[in-house]
């Protein structure tokens, strides 16, 4: 028999002198475990291997819905809680302890998926017009471009560094994207998105070109080169600088709110998908979300009756 806080001293003192694990992660288990016990003591457990694979995940509910008059946990916490307890238990099967590890088929709480963030139609254009504003100045020129075609095609910042100047169709109004996979897509891009490039195509990289080898890239460096990811988002933030645009950016932003923007509009959802070049729509759905949170706030400001419903 061994009780189950004498199991868990003896994991506690394994993983602080056989594995080494710091100081503030062991102080996290022992709170964790702390609150296991009392759990297994409150459903009357005596000996570990009278716990079963019910006790486990009733804790695991317990965390996640708040029990013994504590508050919920937030997933990452309950995370960390499970982690500790499914390590309890298979190191209590490796040193005999125990004949089943009961815990294994307990998982930690998925992470909730994050929403992408969106800006709104002003802020993208604060953020547009922050670049290629003089004629001399080629990264500007170039930014403006690479920023028009963004949000005008909702690319990722990898298809964007990645198009030569061919992969622009004036004629069409459409540009060619490899996506994941090398998969290639023909998406339409605005009016002002095509006068940015042309302009850059114009008065701003014909001075970057001569500074390097020769390349068909249509994002030029200041060497001469093909423009990096890395580079691409610089360029984005020091536009958000100049914009004073504050908070967490980065090129996805502006996919996020291309595709947004679009369902705001009343574009179909397939139709979305395949611009984005999403395999599956269930994964441009999480957009959906945004739409109606957006309709939801509406609704709550404009509707008489909406605060009493």
């Amino acid at each position: 028999m061994t009780a189950p806080d004498a199991a868990v001293t003896i994991y506690l003192d394994h993983l602080l002198v056989e594995r080494g694990t710091a100081e503030n992660t062991l102080a996290s288990y022992r709170r964790d475990l702390r609150r296991y016990l009392e759990h297994l003591e409150a459903a009357g457990v005596r000996d570990l291997a009278d716990v079963t694979e019910r006790h486990v995940g009733d804790f695991l509910i317990g965390l996640r819905t708040g029990a013994g008059g504590r508050a919920p946990l937030a997933t990452a916490s309950a995370t960390r809680a499970v982690v500790a307890v499914r390590g309890l238990h298979r190191f209590a099967l490796a040193e005999g302890m125990v004949a089943v590890d009961v815990a294994r088929e307990v998982h930690p709480p998925a992470p909730p998926r994050r929403l992408p963030k969106a800006l709104d139609v002003a802020t993208v254009g604060r953020l547009l017009e922050s670049r290629g504003g003089e004629a001399d100045d080629l990264a500007g020129v170039r930014d403006r471009a690479l920023l028009e075609l963004l949000y005008s095609t909702g690319a990722r910042i990898s298809e964007a560094v990645g198009l030569d100047v061919d992969d622009v169709d004036t004629t069409q109004r459409a540009v060619r994207l490899a996506g994941k996979g090398g998969k290639q897509r023909i998406v339409p891009i605005g009016r002002p998105a095509l006068a940015a490039l042309e302009a850059y195509r114009v008065r701003g990289r014909p001075g970057l070109a001569s500074r390097g080898r020769g390349t068909p890239a249509l994002f030029l460096n200041a060497r001469g080169a093909r423009l990096s990811r890395q580079s691409a988002w610089a360029s984005l933030r020091e536009a958000a600088d100049r914009a004073g645009i504050t908070g967490d950016i980065s090129p996805h932003t502006l996919r996020h709110s291309f595709a947004t923007h679009l369902l705001d509009g009343g574009a179909d959802l397939r139709v979305v998908q395949e611009l984005l070049g999403h395999a599956s729509v269930t994964t441009t759905q999480i957009y959906t979300q945004v739409t109606v949170d957006t309709l939801r706030e509406v609704f709550a400001m404009a509707h008489p009756r909406a605060r009493s419903l």
